[in-house]
């Protein structure tokens, strides 16, 4: 009979990056990366996001630009965001479906100059809405139905102009289905859905909103239809409907408050899972970063694999091209 072993010394499998290497159970790549990327109208011009150090809004050829350095990266995707300055938004939003509009047009670009690239869209009326919200409003209230039907002329355009990944973000009841159904009716079976499934009414979007120029137009708040963020319960039904509704991947959002989310959500469930390192959790890092209290590279890295540690298979973040640069050294 053999002698009980030596304590345990885990420490043994640290003792040094090779050995860290062998052992490490989480893996980030650039190819769990979707970079967010700002388009404006101009030409051939940048312009510095003042509330997300590092992020800038591009003209569409500087987008095209992009496009063509996250694929030598090996960032797999893109995701576009108009901005559209206030004076240009509508209570009609009837600018979110014309075929060339500045992100219709940035799509197109993008599949000219990087056709390998998956482009992905946002679908939600907020930046072309004059009351800032993601849903038409009438008498104070955000209608959804009526919505739906709005989102389903957007997504049809964005598919036309060869968005490969579709991104409802509006929260509006019932839009998945009415997108899925439209699409394969107009022959665009092949086009993916990104369902932003569970997201939260947060305060952590305040930059993107000023990235986007939605600062100034919201009226009110968006509690009716984003989600109460004390709940998590709430958040397995809204998966379970919208995979039901033709969802090909999940999104949670926020990213690193709702960790706990994005784990039941792929315990549950086992499909594609996705979050968004939103505005309001990079600006926090780098703002960090700049005032010398955090390591900036390393905090970026750390929350990033936060996210493959619970779940996720992708990250959309504004860390994409420091991160892919950072993990190809």
């Amino acid at each position: 009979m053999l002698p009980p072993g030596p304590k345990p010394r885990l420490r043994r499998l640290r003792k040094s990056p090779a050995i860290r290497a062998l052992v490490r159970e989480t893996a980030l790549t650039p190819g769990d990366l979707i970079w967010p990327v700002f388009v404006m109208e101009g030409t051939d011009a940048e312009e510095p996001v003042a509330s997300m150090p590092g992020v800038v809004r591009r003209t569409v050829n500087r987008v095209a630009q992009a496009a063509k350095e996250a694929e030598a990266l090996g960032i797999p995707a893109i995701c576009i965001f108009p901005y559209t300055a206030l004076e240009a938004r509508t209570e009609d939003c009837a600018m979110a479906w014309d075929p060339d509009n500045i992100a219709n047009r940035a799509i197109r670009a993008v599949k000219d100059a990087a056709p390998d690239i998956a482009v992905m869209t946002d679908i939600a009326l907020d930046p072309y809405n004059i009351n800032g919200h993601d849903g038409f409003v009438r008498d104070g209230e955000i209608l959804n139905d009526e919505t739906v039907e709005a989102l389903v002329k957007m997504a049809l355009v964005q598919a036309e102009c060869g968005a490969d990944i579709l991104g409802p973000s509006d929260m509006m009841d019932g839009r998945v289905a009415a997108i899925r159904h439209a699409l394969e009716d107009a022959g665009h079976q092949k086009v993916s859905i990104l369902s932003y499934t569970a997201k939260y009414a947060s305060a952590f979007y305040g930059p993107f909103r000023d990235a986007v120029g939605a600062s100034g137009a919201l009226t009110g708040d968006k509690n009716t239809y984003q989600m109460d963020p004390a709940n998590s319960d709430e958040a397995m039904r809204l998966v379970a409907r919208d995979l039901a509704e033709g969802a090909d991947m999940v999104m949670v959002k926020p990213g690193m408050p709702y960790l706990d989310i994005c784990r039941r959500v792929k315990d549950a469930f086992g499909v594609p899972t996705f979050a968004y390192q939103v505005s309001g959790e990079y600006a926090m890092l780098k703002a960090a970063a700049a005032n010398g209290w955090l390591d900036g590279d390393k905090v970026m890295m750390e929350s990033l694999i936060a996210f493959k540690r619970a779940g996720c298979d992708g990250i959309l973040t504004y860390f994409a091209p420091e991160a892919a640069r950072a993990l190809g050294a």
